[in-house]
């Protein structure tokens, strides 16, 4: 019987090793940049094309390579970082276990070009799916040149399951900040489609989160500094008043290595407990150094999560230096109840000098006088107030037959109450049926025929203003309300390209944007049932709902602009409604193509029928 069992070529093997460390263009984004840094670049340059689907190339002028090194670093294992397995559990650099450039290699075009600083010449050389195709002397600069192209051309159906350029260049970008943020000592330059996009210096970490993120983030930021035997802690917090629904600038770095913890994030909402309002979330960079045999590294393929021998100790320390921070620098609310705040000086007083008050007095006043004698009270006055006090009757005698004399003369009707045997008139009958009440500021009860509907107000709302936004989206028909003085809103890089893609849906929503710079945009108009200070949260929350990407057809985009804009401006449970405003959004809701579900296909309303009632009552 022939065996089953058999080893797989390496050319299979490494397609699918590819597969864990290859998911996208960002994967190799991050394996290159992370090899220039273990170099010791000292500038890195970062040029894509077409969102790394047709070119990922990263020049540093690092160290380099022999003309052997530059051979074996496409062979399966090989790494310069590891001699034994004890180095595992001791280690300072990135990529260590020698799969990266292997398994990127299976899948794309790699030209490589590097030379060490002693040599005269170098090495250049071009695999295509694994297979060498030239190894060539060179003239070249010192560093090394990694270029990639035509990523998974060997693998059709793993290039389909790319999403559109303008996820995949976030993607990519999300990696070159990480790779950036964590060592602010060199200079990184990014270039896609020809135009660069970020030039940032070497510099101190402050400024380097400022040169990334732009805006007014030099102003949000409260520093973070604390130093244990278990691990030191230095970064930045974001203030409370900055804090964003979403998640995008929340950054952990452990021995100069992005990672994500969950855990450690509850650490930080702990710190901001009772600062920020639901759903808020606040930005930070904080940079944790541990002894390396405290951790463990190789726990996940893309390494961006760390196993810590004490997690509990360091939960505590971190919550306790991040609340430190918002304290000492007046960020948390203080109470202190030996204060009286009627005591403080107004400060248009602070100038001012105190008035002497003066007394005047009349000096030709006499009492002996016959004048002032004759003011004196009489001693019968007492009496006679008294008396009118007393016969307090006769100052109404006479008063009704005035009154019936002055409506006669001036034509007036009275109409007296007459007591009825029902509570409402027989004509409002039909107009009571008809009414709302709201319940608990939650629901809207409509009495029907049939018994009666509540209605879920949040919900109904949210299916009334997402009809609407997506009709005028469609028919291009929005009305905008002009702004006196327009609007200056600051974001981050990122989010101005976000807004940049979708200006166009926005514009047919309501919005008018006068410009769009680098860091901000100036908005002078806004749809009709938007105010100027909800304009921020409607912004952040559809930035939110898009972190996964923007979906690439304008049916979809506008779906999700309308969505996005529903559930922010949608009354929320707890807000009291006149009759009016009941009558309003019940009308809307049912006027509505599909008023049975919210456009997050939950239940709207729901009816209770009279025999529903009759049997919840019966015995």
């Amino acid at each position: 019987m022939s065996s089953i069992i058999q080893l797989l070529p390496d050319h299979v093997a490494n397609q699918i090793a590819a597969g864990e460390v290859v998911q996208r263009p960002a994967s190799v984004v991050k394996e290159l940049l992370e090899n220039a840094v273990d170099a010791r670049a000292t500038d890195i340059k970062l040029i894509i094309k077409d969102a790394g689907k047709s070119l990922v190339q990263v020049i540093d002028n690092g160290l380099g390579m022999s003309v052997t090194d530059a051979r074996l670093c496409f062979e399966r294992h090989a790494t310069s970082k590891i001699r034994q397995a004890e180095d595992l559990f001791s280690l300072h650099t990135k990529g260590f276990r020698g799969e990266a450039l292997a398994s990127i290699a299976a899948i794309a075009h790699v030209e490589m070009k590097t030379k060490q600083d002693q040599e005269e010449l170098g090495t250049h050389i071009i695999i295509e799916g694994s297979k060498f195709v030239s190894q060539d002397v060179a003239v070249l600069p010192k560093g090394t040149s990694f270029s990639v192209k035509n990523l998974f051309f060997n693998i059709p159906a793993r290039r389909n399951f790319l999403k559109s350029e303008v996820v995949e260049y976030r993607h990519i970008v999300d990696e070159f900040q990480r790779v950036a943020l964590a060592h602010a000592n060199i200079h990184f330059t990014f270039y896609h489609n020809g135009s660069e996009m970020f030039n940032l210096p070497p510099s101190n970490f402050r400024q380097r989160i400022v040169n990334i993120f732009s805006g007014k983030t030099n102003e949000k930021l409260v520093p973070v500094q604390e130093e244990t035997e278990i691990v030191e802690i230095k970064g930045f917090v974001s203030k409370p008043e900055f804090a964003k629904k979403s998640r995008g600038e929340q950054f952990f770095f452990v021995n100069d290595r992005f990672i994500k913890s969950g855990y450690l994030h509850h650490a930080i909402m702990g710190a901001y407990e009772g600062l920020l309002k639901d759903g808020a979330q606040p930005s930070y960079f904080l940079y944790l150094q541990v002894p390396p045999n405290t951790i463990d590294i190789n726990i996940h393929p893309t390494k961006t999560e760390i196993k810590f021998d004490d997690e509990h100790a360091l939960y505590a320390i971190l919550r306790s230096a991040v609340k430190h921070s918002l304290g000492q620098f007046n960020i948390a609310p203080v109470l202190d109840f030996d204060r009286d705040a009627n005591l403080d000086t107004p400060y248009h007083y602070k100038n001012l000098e105190g008035s002497t008050p003066t007394i005047q007095v009349n000096g030709n006043y006499n009492p002996f006088s016959e004048a002032s004698t004759n003011k004196q009270f009489n001693t019968n006055s007492y009496e006679t107030r008294k008396l009118e006090v007393i016969n307090w009757e006769s100052l109404y005698i006479g008063l009704k037959q005035e009154t019936e004399t002055i409506i006669e003369n001036e034509g007036m009707h009275f109409e007296g109450e007459e007591v009825k045997s029902f509570l409402f008139d027989e004509n409002d009958v039909e107009k009571v049926v008809n009414k709302t009440y709201q319940i608990h500021k939650k629901y809207i009860v409509n009495p029907i025929k049939s018994g009666m509907v509540i209605v879920n107000q949040h919900r109904a709302h949210q299916r009334v203003l997402y009809e609407q936004f997506l009709t005028n989206m469609t028919l291009h028909k929005a009305s905008s309300q002009q702004l006196l003085f327009p609007l200056h809103l600051y974001f981050s890089t990122n989010e101005i390209a976000l807004i940049a893609e979708l200006q166009l849906a926005l514009v047919n929503t309501g919005f008018i944007f006068e410009e769009t710079n680098k860091d901000s945009v100036v908005i002078s108009g806004l749809p009709v049932n938007i105010t100027e200070s909800e304009v921020t949260l409607v912004l952040e929350q559809l930035l939110s709902d898009l972190q996964d990407g923007i979906p690439e057809s304008s049916f979809s985009q506008n779906d999700t602009i309308a969505k996005s804009m529903a559930r922010s401006l949608a009354v929320k449970t707890g807000t009291y409604l006149t009759e009016k405003e009941q009558e309003n959004l019940v009308n809307g809701l049912f006027a509505c193509k599909d008023p049975n579900v919210s456009p997050f296909q939950k239940p709207t309303f729901i009816t209770m029928r009279v025999e529903d009632l009759d049997n919840k009552f019966a015995l």
